[in-house]
């Protein structure tokens, strides 16, 4: 059963809306009754902390898809540490499908992928949920889009694009134009050493609401 959860802070109201309208709060899980055991097991209390952290403000919420990743996880949940450190970080939820790489929060609060290697595709949590609503808003807003793959992704013109700054972008970022935004997608091909991997979806013909929206 879905559990009335309030929305978190400090995002934008694109990303509050697309929470509020698309998302919904499956039950939080109960770090505390792990911590005896994962103390004992070498864990440290300041990486049990985290994961409380994570889980009081993000445990639970289920959003639709990511347009890559085959949809990110199912829903957002922290699962046991590991080390060690300082890469110190924890599961931020299961897989939707059966992947090469577990989605992990990193050692200073960074959504991104694990394989053996880290990745951090955002430097916070907020910025996945961000680029999530604004995949959702571009898509709903765009004339046309168009997939670039490979060394075609490198290949972009972005000096006259700007960063958009609340997806915290890192290995994966979003760009903003006179009439276009374009996201970037470089997590897997790194975690995985696939270049061909690489991608950019780039959403065109936008007036001012389909660039922005909801971004305050």
């Amino acid at each position: 059963m879905a559990i009335d959860r309030g929305i978190p802070e400090g995002i934008t109201r694109r990303a509050k809306y697309f929470i509020g309208s698309h998302g919904y709060w499956m039950g939080r899980a109960d770090i505390e009754q792990h911590r005896a055991r994962w103390v004992k097991h070498g864990i440290p209390e300041n990486q049990i902390d985290r994961v409380f952290a994570y889980e009081a403000v993000w445990g639970g919420l289920a959003l639709p898809p990511s347009p890559h990743y085959d949809g990110g996880p199912r829903t957002l949940s922290g699962d046991v540490p590991e080390g060690p450190a300082p890469d110190w970080h924890f599961e931020a939820g299961l897989q939707r499908t059966a992947l090469p790489y577990s989605f992990v929060i990193g050692p200073s609060g960074e959504f991104g992928l694990h394989a053996g290697d880290w990745v951090p595709l955002h430097a916070t949590v907020a910025g996945w949920v961000e680029a999530l609503a604004l995949a959702a808003h571009a898509r709903s807003c765009a004339r046309t889009t168009m997939t670039l793959t490979g060394d075609a992704v490198d290949d972009l013109k972005l000096d006259r694009f700007e960063a958009v700054p609340e997806v915290a972008g890192l290995a994966d970022t979003w760009w903003r134009g006179a009439d276009s935004l374009i996201a970037i997608y470089r997590g897997e091909a790194e975690v995985m050493n696939a270049p061909q991997c690489r991608t950019a979806t780039i959403y065109a013909g936008l007036d001012e609401w389909g660039l922005r929206g909801l971004d305050t």
